[in-house]
Protein backbone atom coordinates (compact mmCIF):
# COMPACT_ATOMS: atom_id res chain seq x y z
CA UNK A 1 0.00 0.00 0.00
CA UNK A 2 1.29 3.76 -0.95
CA UNK A 3 1.23 6.00 2.54
CA UNK A 4 1.62 9.58 1.55
CA UNK A 5 3.40 12.16 3.61
CA UNK A 6 1.82 15.78 2.57
CA UNK A 7 3.26 19.15 4.32
CA UNK A 8 2.32 18.98 7.66
CA UNK A 9 -0.30 16.06 7.27
CA UNK A 10 -0.12 12.60 6.56
CA UNK A 11 -2.16 10.12 5.23
CA UNK A 12 -2.33 5.98 5.89
CA UNK A 13 -3.96 3.78 3.57
CA UNK A 14 -4.14 0.23 4.73
CA UNK A 15 -4.20 -2.09 1.86
CA UNK A 16 -6.97 -4.46 2.05
CA UNK A 17 -5.69 -8.12 0.55
CA UNK A 18 -8.74 -9.78 1.58
CA UNK A 19 -9.67 -9.56 -1.92
CA UNK A 20 -7.13 -11.74 -3.27
CA UNK A 21 -6.44 -13.85 -0.11
CA UNK A 22 -8.39 -15.27 2.48
CA UNK A 23 -10.01 -12.72 5.03
CA UNK A 24 -7.10 -13.89 7.82
CA UNK A 25 -4.80 -11.57 6.20
CA UNK A 26 -6.88 -8.03 5.79
CA UNK A 27 -5.41 -5.36 7.60
CA UNK A 28 -7.11 -3.08 10.09
CA UNK A 29 -7.17 0.80 10.24
CA UNK A 30 -3.78 2.23 10.92
CA UNK A 31 -4.95 2.67 14.30
CA UNK A 32 -5.67 -0.90 15.54
CA UNK A 33 -3.79 -4.15 15.53
CA UNK A 34 -4.08 -6.48 12.45
CA UNK A 35 -6.83 -9.08 13.55
CA UNK A 36 -6.05 -12.54 13.18
CA UNK A 37 -8.83 -15.24 11.51
CA UNK A 38 -9.15 -18.02 14.27
CA UNK A 39 -8.04 -20.18 12.21
CA UNK A 40 -4.41 -18.59 11.89
CA UNK A 41 -4.02 -18.04 15.99
CA UNK A 42 -1.56 -20.94 16.93
CA UNK A 43 -1.56 -22.71 20.42
CA UNK A 44 0.08 -21.02 22.99
CA UNK A 45 1.88 -23.79 23.94
CA UNK A 46 3.03 -24.42 20.60
CA UNK A 47 3.60 -21.41 19.56
CA UNK A 48 6.97 -20.60 22.41
CA UNK A 49 9.58 -21.58 19.87
CA UNK A 50 10.28 -22.80 16.37
CA UNK A 51 8.96 -25.84 15.49
CA UNK A 52 10.28 -27.93 12.71
CA UNK A 53 8.05 -28.84 9.69
CA UNK A 54 8.03 -32.03 11.04
CA UNK A 55 6.48 -31.41 13.89
CA UNK A 56 3.50 -29.31 12.80
CA UNK A 57 -0.26 -30.77 11.99
CA UNK A 58 -1.40 -31.23 8.38
CA UNK A 59 -3.66 -28.28 8.98
CA UNK A 60 -0.53 -26.23 10.79
CA UNK A 61 1.56 -26.74 7.66
CA UNK A 62 -1.24 -25.66 5.23
CA UNK A 63 -1.31 -22.76 7.60
CA UNK A 64 2.35 -21.88 7.52
CA UNK A 65 2.08 -22.29 3.01
CA UNK A 66 -0.32 -19.81 3.28
CA UNK A 67 1.24 -17.50 5.14
CA UNK A 68 4.72 -18.07 3.69
CA UNK A 69 2.52 -16.93 0.15
CA UNK A 70 1.23 -13.85 2.02
CA UNK A 71 4.19 -12.77 3.04
CA UNK A 72 5.87 -13.29 -0.63
CA UNK A 73 2.57 -11.09 -1.72
CA UNK A 74 2.95 -8.53 0.49
CA UNK A 75 7.13 -7.95 0.19
CA UNK A 76 6.58 -7.95 -3.66
CA UNK A 77 4.03 -5.66 -3.82
CA UNK A 78 5.86 -3.06 -1.22
CA UNK A 79 8.83 -3.44 -3.34
CA UNK A 80 7.15 -2.62 -6.55
CA UNK A 81 5.95 0.84 -4.84
CA UNK A 82 9.28 1.20 -3.53
CA UNK A 83 11.30 0.88 -6.47
CA UNK A 84 9.02 3.01 -8.73
CA UNK A 85 8.85 5.78 -5.99
CA UNK A 86 12.16 6.55 -6.26
CA UNK A 87 13.02 9.71 -4.52
CA UNK A 88 10.04 10.59 -3.21
CA UNK A 89 9.66 7.74 -0.71
CA UNK A 90 10.31 8.51 2.80
CA UNK A 91 11.82 5.51 3.62
CA UNK A 92 12.11 1.60 2.98
CA UNK A 93 8.98 -0.70 3.44
CA UNK A 94 7.44 -1.14 6.91
CA UNK A 95 5.25 -4.16 7.42
CA UNK A 96 2.48 -6.01 9.86
CA UNK A 97 3.45 -9.65 10.46
CA UNK A 98 1.71 -12.17 12.29
CA UNK A 99 3.50 -15.25 13.85
CA UNK A 100 2.81 -18.73 12.44
CA UNK A 101 2.27 -21.97 13.52
CA UNK A 102 6.37 -23.22 13.12
CA UNK A 103 7.21 -19.49 15.45
CA UNK A 104 8.41 -17.80 12.49
CA UNK A 105 7.13 -13.98 11.83
CA UNK A 106 5.28 -13.44 8.56
CA UNK A 107 4.22 -10.14 6.72
CA UNK A 108 0.36 -9.70 6.13
CA UNK A 109 0.19 -6.03 5.29
CA UNK A 110 2.71 -3.32 4.62
CA UNK A 111 2.99 0.47 3.60
CA UNK A 112 5.23 2.31 1.75
CA UNK A 113 5.37 6.63 3.04
CA UNK A 114 5.95 8.87 0.13
CA UNK A 115 5.82 12.73 -0.55
CA UNK A 116 2.87 13.73 -2.40
CA UNK A 117 3.31 17.39 -1.69
CA UNK A 118 3.43 19.73 -4.62
CA UNK A 119 6.59 21.24 -5.37
CA UNK A 120 6.00 25.36 -4.59
CA UNK A 121 5.83 27.30 -7.39
CA UNK A 122 7.20 25.12 -10.00
CA UNK A 123 3.67 23.13 -11.78
CA UNK A 124 6.22 21.35 -14.38
CA UNK A 125 7.71 19.67 -11.22
CA UNK A 126 4.40 19.13 -9.55
CA UNK A 127 3.42 17.46 -12.83
CA UNK A 128 6.74 15.60 -12.94
CA UNK A 129 6.30 14.42 -9.09
CA UNK A 130 2.47 13.46 -9.83
CA UNK A 131 3.62 11.34 -12.46
CA UNK A 132 5.66 9.03 -9.77
CA UNK A 133 3.64 9.66 -7.25
CA UNK A 134 1.14 7.39 -9.85
CA UNK A 135 3.26 5.01 -11.50
CA UNK A 136 4.14 4.16 -7.26
CA UNK A 137 0.60 3.85 -6.71
CA UNK A 138 -0.01 1.33 -9.69
CA UNK A 139 3.55 -0.52 -9.75
CA UNK A 140 2.39 -3.63 -8.27
CA UNK A 141 0.44 -6.14 -10.09
CA UNK A 142 -3.16 -6.13 -8.51
CA UNK A 143 -2.72 -1.95 -6.70
CA UNK A 144 -5.43 -2.01 -3.38
CA UNK A 145 -8.40 -0.18 -3.57
CA UNK A 146 -6.26 2.73 -1.16
CA UNK A 147 -3.51 2.29 -3.73
CA UNK A 148 -5.64 3.53 -6.26
CA UNK A 149 -7.36 6.60 -3.92
CA UNK A 150 -3.39 7.55 -4.19
CA UNK A 151 -3.43 7.22 -8.17
CA UNK A 152 -6.65 9.46 -8.23
CA UNK A 153 -5.07 11.73 -5.72
CA UNK A 154 -1.91 12.24 -8.06
CA UNK A 155 -3.98 12.80 -10.67
CA UNK A 156 -5.83 15.12 -9.30
CA UNK A 157 -2.79 17.01 -8.24
CA UNK A 158 -1.69 17.05 -11.86
CA UNK A 159 -4.41 18.35 -12.92
CA UNK A 160 -3.52 21.36 -10.88
CA UNK A 161 -0.18 21.43 -11.85
CA UNK A 162 -1.10 22.05 -15.39
CA UNK A 163 -3.95 24.62 -15.10
CA UNK A 164 -0.80 26.18 -13.06
CA UNK A 165 1.69 25.75 -16.10
CA UNK A 166 -1.00 26.97 -18.72
CA UNK A 167 -1.66 30.13 -16.57
CA UNK A 168 2.44 30.59 -16.38
CA UNK A 169 2.74 30.27 -19.78
CA UNK A 170 0.01 32.44 -20.75
CA UNK A 171 1.26 35.27 -18.44
CA UNK A 172 4.71 34.78 -20.22
CA UNK A 173 3.21 35.42 -23.85
CA UNK A 174 0.97 38.11 -22.73
CA UNK A 175 3.76 39.50 -21.11
CA UNK A 176 1.65 39.91 -17.51
CA UNK A 177 -0.75 42.17 -19.44
CA UNK A 178 -3.72 40.16 -18.19
CA UNK A 179 -2.49 40.45 -14.51
CA UNK A 180 -1.48 44.32 -14.75
CA UNK A 181 -5.21 45.84 -15.71
CA UNK A 182 -6.22 48.09 -18.63
CA UNK A 183 -3.93 50.80 -19.97
CA UNK A 184 -5.84 53.94 -21.43
CA UNK A 185 -4.08 56.61 -23.20
CA UNK A 186 -5.63 59.42 -21.69
CA UNK A 187 -3.62 62.27 -24.49
CA UNK A 188 -5.56 64.82 -26.10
Amino acid sequence: MISSVSNNSSAVWQTDYSQRQSAAFSTTDPDQDVQQDPALKTDTSASTGDKKTGELSESDLKVVSELKQRDAEVKAHEAAHLAAAGGIATGGASFDYQQGPDGIQYAIGGEVNIDTSPVPGDPAATLRKADTIRRAALAPAEPSGPDMQAAAGATAMAAQAQVELLQKNQDTQNGNKDHLGTKINLSA
